[in-house]
């Protein structure tokens, strides 16, 4: 007899234990899974991060799926609610291995995903089947090897279906039928409905990862934001305006279209270090301070500045603001003026410095000697954590579903992680919106950590160039599945180069710029709409004795306003499905570098938006616009309407290439919608 070898090599004795192999082989089921499944998408940091998307918005999910040798495979996409189970939606083989199939979130909250695949067998039976009977090839023990497919499915199956298999079954090997009547019972369509309804997973691969979804509501997603200060809407000149004034001036805001109204820190300021008018750090004893200084003896982040009025005001303000079909967001800002209640009951939730002061906020040269900013570091950091979750749910126990957090950058990315789940586990129709104008990575990093939305750096991309590269790293990378840009021209902090020029057709260019690039966008107004634009000194991105500092009277019926225009932009917004999203945003070319131009279908193709806008905000320029017509569903041998939106003209034009012209003294945009025509 030949000599036994033992395992692990000549001469050498068996191992006590299993071996490492031996213990793989056990944990088997009944025999190993065949089949690979890689590059899942979308995916975040390997799952470490959920995607984004609305209620009702289709997640499209792509994987890379085979098998070694030549059997076919079936694949599905799993997916489910959170406290859900799964359900299945077959995937379609695209090309070179790549799988792909579409949910859809229904429900807020999370959302989870995933792919599992398997050998099929009866396909590939059914595969070699059709190519022996094309061949004709004796199929005799053929319909013996389909017919035992089809008895194992219809093991598996229940009801009607399970009759359905069997008679099949029967069909297959009954000797007394022809061969072609049971080759076309075998390829029959309805019995490979079946056959799919019920495969044989025994041996199914699932990915390894169980990757989230955050569904959030139908505002995450398309949005206008209007910021004011309510202490600037009173109706006699000078004077502090209230919660009342604000809720009556919440008219004026619905009128232009904006469906959210952005409320600056309505808190008690205090009156240590109180800054005076354009940031002076002497003040007198009449000027306001600044909101974002929050605290005084009246309370701190769950109180109303006595000035603006009460807790019941508030609530009558949201109240009103629904009636207008309104949102109402509020910002947070956790920090504290020395006056805080926090200062003195928290100290330890504050730097101390050796002189036994407490650090104040710095941006050299800035000071900002009237805000003291969290330490985050402390020993009692988890009742500073747990203090500043309660804020956000106290003003949701008030009717707020939208904040601004400001400067979130400046604390720690664990604690917004923590903080947003927890306050999403009981609110999923919370929105977060991070004001966090730094480095991208950590803009990014916070939008993947939970916040909703986020700022950008529109403000500062100007030219075309600037413009396209910014909008399709936004929109043509993973960067769109988990960071949702708001653009705002500007801010109560940032008046930037392009509109300190005063001109109008700067303030029109970049307000359609903003609306119709991105779903969500906003303004700080009056400013923007009376195009104030006096900047603090040369080379400042500040304005002029800045409504931080002081109450503003605001002349809203001046004659030369932007409100007409920007009613008819946010009107041409709603009422157009192309610009509730930028997934299909495209960049057209036109002949003319001052010229930008680009197209949004909606997602059933039935809604076509090119818009065009000079970037020159003093003189004419002019061009010939290409248009892909086929892409945006018009035929080119025909001609097509273009209504402009902004301005209620009509063109008829024919052929992809036309000529445009955009005049700073008229409208410096044209916002077209195409319509074949008859």
């Amino acid at each position: 007899m030949p000599e036994k070898t033992a395992i692990g090599g000549v001469g050498k004795p068996l191992p006590a234990t299993p071996s490492a192999g031996e213990s793989y082989l056990a944990s088997l089921r009944d025999w190993p899974s065949r089949v690979v499944i890689e590059e899942v998408r979308p995916q975040i940091d390997g799952g470490r991060f959920p995607i984004k998307r609305i209620v009702g918005e289709a997640v499209e999910v792509t994987a890379d799926i085979f098998a070694d040798g030549h059997d076919q495979i079936s694949a599905q996409l799993l997916f489910r609610d959170e406290g859900a189970g799964w359900q299945g939606v077959p995937m379609s083989l695209l090309e070179n291995d790549r799988w792909s199939a579409t949910f859809v979130p229904q429900r807020l909250g999370q959302a989870y995903y995933t792919v599992e695949a398997w050998v099929d067998y009866f396909r590939t039976w059914r595969d070699g089947f059709q190519k022996k009977v094309d061949a004709g090839q004796d199929l005799t023990i053929e319909f013996l090897i389909g017919a035992d497919h089809v008895r194992k499915a219809a093991e598996r199956a229940r009801g009607r279906d399970q009759q359905s298999l069997s008679h099949w079954h029967e069909e297959l090997r009954n000797p007394r039928s022809s061969r072609d009547f049971k080759a076309g019972l075998a390829l029959d369509a309805e019995l490979l409905r079946l056959m799919e309804r019920y495969p044989d997973r025994r041996a199914a691969q699932r990915f390894e990862r169980e990757l989230a979804v955050t569904v959030d509501p139908q505002r995450a997603g398309f949005s206008a934001w209007y910021e004011f200060f309510p202490r600037s809407v009173s109706t006699k000149p000078g004077k502090h305006g209230t919660l009342r004034d604000a809720a009556q001036h919440l008219a004026y805001v619905a009128e232009m279209g904006f469906d959210v109204v952005y409320l600056p820190p309505i808190h008690p300021v205090g009156s240590a270090f109180r800054k005076g008018k354009n940031n002076n750090p002497q003040s007198t004893a009449e000027e306001v301070g600044s909101p974002w200084a929050i605290g005084s003896a009246e309370g701190g982040h769950t109180a109303v500045h006595p000035d603006l009025g009460t807790l019941n005001d508030f609530d009558e303000l949201v109240a009103r603001a629904k009636e207008l079909h309104l949102d109402v967001a509020l910002d947070i800002a956790f920090q504290a003026s020395p006056d805080h209640p926090y200062v003195k009951e928290h100290p330890d939730w504050f730097r101390w410095r050796p002189d036994k002061t407490v650090q104040y906020a710095e941006n050299p040269p800035k000071k900002y000697q009237d805000i003291y900013p969290f330490e985050f570091e402390n020993s009692d950091w988890r009742a500073l954590w747990a203090e500043l979750r309660d804020v956000f749910l106290f003003w949701i126990g008030h009717g707020v579903r939208i904040f601004r957090v400001d400067n979130p950058h400046t604390k720690p990315f664990v604690f917004w992680e923590w903080l947003i789940a927890e306050v999403k586990a009981k609110h999923p129709e919370v929105i977060f919106l991070a004001e966090a104008f730094t480095r991208p990575k950590i803009m990014y990093r916070l939008a993947k950590l939970g916040f909703t939305q986020s700022y950008t750096y529109f403000a500062w991309r100007n030219n075309k160039v600037e413009l396209t590269d910014y909008l399709r790293e936004l929109t043509q990378t993973e960067v769109r599945e988990y960071f949702r840009p708001n653009f705002w021209p500007n801010t109560p902090d940032i008046l930037t180069d392009e509109l300190q020029s005063g001109e109008r057709g700067a303030f029109i260019s970049r307000i359609v710029l903003a609306a119709t690039l991105s779903p969500n966008y906003g303004i700080y107004g009056p400013a923007y709409e009376l195009m104030e634009h006096v900047a603090v000194s040369p080379g400042k991105e500040e304005y002029l004795d800045s409504e931080k500092y002081e109450i503003k009277d605001w002349p809203l019926g001046r004659p030369d306003s932007l409100k007409p225009l920007i009613a008819r932009l946010n009107a041409a917004r709603k009422q157009n499905p192309a610009l509730h999203s930028n997934h299909t945003l495209e960049f057209l070319d036109v002949d003319n570098h001052q010229l930008i131009a680009y197209a949004k279908t909606s997602l059933d193709g039935s809604n076509v938006i090119v818009a065009v806008v000079n970037l020159d905000p003093r003189w004419t320029q002019s061009g010939w616009l290409s248009l892909p017509l086929s892409d945006l569903n018009i035929d080119a041998t025909r001609p097509y309407i273009v209504q402009e939106l902004l301005s209620g003209s009509r063109y008829e034009w024919f052929g992809p290439v036309n000529y445009v012209e955009l005049s700073p003294t008229k409208i410096n945009a044209h916002i077209f919608r195409l319509v074949q025509g008859e």
